[in-house]
């Protein structure tokens, strides 16, 4: 998980490097042993910028302070501290006896004076709560004294309307408390935060669900590491990164003296009785993502719907249907000929229905292919259980892209949707290795995974793009985005912010709740020259 493995290539341009907690310790040991910081010096640069926190979350009233054992229990000890030094009332309390603390966080308590035992009732009153009771390093469910405690912050978060007690804001440090700062796993209780400062460069668990939700509103705070310390031979590399507009900006462009086709052809295949418009609206994707020439391969059956619904720019190829009305296996013959006239990109899955001959369709096209390929919707479901059955592709050094939600990966890996949402990160990694392919896992926190484990993590915040549909946009966005002969890695990360961007843009037009698929995929454009407008300022 680390990104110690000398064989994973560097994060591309455009991804803030997110740093986990096995290279945050590294970090602190360098900043300390190598370049000179003084560990105190950081602590009180770290409990400043929580003290600072509390006030903007709770500009007065009553503050209680939960330190556990550690560095995070002492950078709370320093924050009770400032606290009290800026006239607020502070309970300071602790889950851990005094004789558990030692090093800086020892001489920060004693900098501010003993903590209370925790107890139950320690929190009535209080204007916000302070979470400092485990820190980036802790990765199993919480025992004992320190879970009784987050359970009790868990309940004055959430407040009870029927005993008319208001909820009560929770900040916390680091990282909140039983979750995995690397994963975002929550193996057992975890505390839900209104707002998490965390320090010199955000955990990857802070962006993943479950994680994320609780998390609230993320601040980086600057403690006084140096910027080269992502360049230090002792740190591990970053495996996971944000994705900013940045990435975006070394994408191929139309030129003066191209073609529609240099500019990249787009396969559509999909659509079946009943959903005809999601193989149109993957086209439509497409197109604003920058393909010359998309094709929309579809069942005979539904021709009229197809044409009703197509971008009129886009061609046509109508494939075999069988008694229920999906496309058979005996379309491979016309799928791999529309994808050979151009050097195309395929695009499989939106629309396309489940049963008949699909599977066979699927596995076929995948032994025949000799360029990039997606695989979305029902053509993961047409290998539920054998996500290697999608590998030959990858095999040969093709760009393949996976771009389920929760419930079809679960169903790729044959597991329960449950055990996906609460383990994202590592049944994305799972399905990338598996099937030798970059999975784009959605949702809000969109993650775009390699089969190296490189991970792509989108910022998320756009309530217009859940609607139906636009999944659809998404796979044939990044479809494009393959056709231009760009990386699977970076084309699904660069797809995956073009799309959020489209969605934000659409949602300051229409509102969240009136967003439609196809007003993301009008403004894939506008996303585009958004993104560039960004980078150049």
């Amino acid at each position: 998980m680390s990104g110690a493995d000398g064989a994973r290539p560097p994060l591309p341009a455009g991804l803030e490097p997110l740093v986990d907690a096995e290279a945050m310790r590294a970090t602190d040991r360098w900043a300390i042993e190598d370049v000179g910081i003084a560990g105190p010096a950081l602590m009180e640069a770290a409990g400043a910028a929580l003290a600072d926190a509390v006030t903007s979350v709770a500009p007065d009233g009553p503050v209680a302070v939960v330190c556990g054992g550690g560095n995070n229990g002492g950078d709370g000890y320093v924050a009770a501290r400032l606290l009290r030094a800026a006239g607020r009332p502070v309970r300071l309390l602790s889950v851990v006896p005094d004789h558990r603390l030692g090093g800086d966080a020892a001489a920060a308590r004693d900098a501010v004076g003993p903590a209370e035992p925790w107890e139950p009732s320690a929190l009535h009153g209080a204007a916000v709560v302070v979470d400092c009771i485990l820190g980036t390093g802790a990765t199993d469910a919480p025992r004992g004294v320190a879970a009784e405690a987050i359970e009790a912050i868990a309940a004055a978060a959430e407040g009870d309307d029927a005993r008319g007690v208001a909820a009560v804001p929770v900040v916390a440090c680091d990282v909140p408390s039983g979750v995995d700062a690397s994963t975002g796993e929550t193996p057992g209780v975890a505390v839900p935060a209104t707002a998490t400062v965390t320090f010199h460069a955000a955990p990857p668990g802070l962006w993943i669900a479950p994680g994320k939700t609780l998390a609230g509103r993320v601040a980086v705070a600057d403690i006084g590491i140096p910027a080269r310390a992502s360049a230090a031979d002792a740190i591990p590399a970053p495996w996971a990164g944000l994705i900013t507009p940045g990435v975006v900006a070394g994408l191929p462009t139309r030129g003066a003296s191209g073609t529609k086709f240099r500019s990249g052809h787009v396969v559509v295949v999909g659509g079946a009785p009943g959903m005809s418009g999601a193989p149109c609206l993957a086209a439509h994707g497409a197109m604003r993502a920058g393909a010359g020439y998309v094709t929309v391969a579809a069942p005979t059956n539904i021709e009229a719907a197809i044409l009703a619904r197509a971008p009129t720019e886009a061609l046509g190829v109508l494939l075999p249907a069988g008694e229920d009305g999906g496309v058979t296996a005996d379309a491979s013959d016309a799928v791999v000929d529309a994808l050979g006239s151009h050097g195309g990109t395929l695009v499989i899955g939106p629309g396309l229905g489940r049963g008949g001959s699909r599977g066979a369709l699927v596995r076929t096209l995948v032994d025949r292919l000799d360029g990039p390929a997606l695989f979305d919707a029902d053509a993961l479901a047409a290998v539920a259980g054998e996500p290697e059955a999608l590998a030959a592709a990858g095999g040969r050094g093709l760009h393949t892209v996976l771009t389920p939600h929760a419930g079809e990966l679960a169903r790729l890996l044959d597991v329960e949707t449950q055990a996906v949402a609460a383990r994202r990160l590592w049944h994305a990694r799972e399905a990338a290795r598996r099937a030798d392919a970059v999975v784009v896992l959605k949702g809000d926190d969109t993650l775009v995974v390699a089969p190296d484990g490189r991970t792509a993590i989108s910022p998320g915040g756009v309530p217009g793009l859940a609607t139906a549909g636009t999944g659809d946009v998404l796979a044939g966005t990044i479809g494009a985005l393959l056709a231009r002969g760009t990386d699977a890695f970076v084309a699904a990360a660069a797809g995956v912010w073009l799309h959020l961007r489209a969605g934000d843009l659409a949602t300051a037009e229409h509102g969240a709740d009136g967003v439609i698929a196809r007003d993301v995929a009008e403004r894939l454009g506008h996303a585009r020259r958004s993104a560039a407008a960004t980078h150049d300022g």
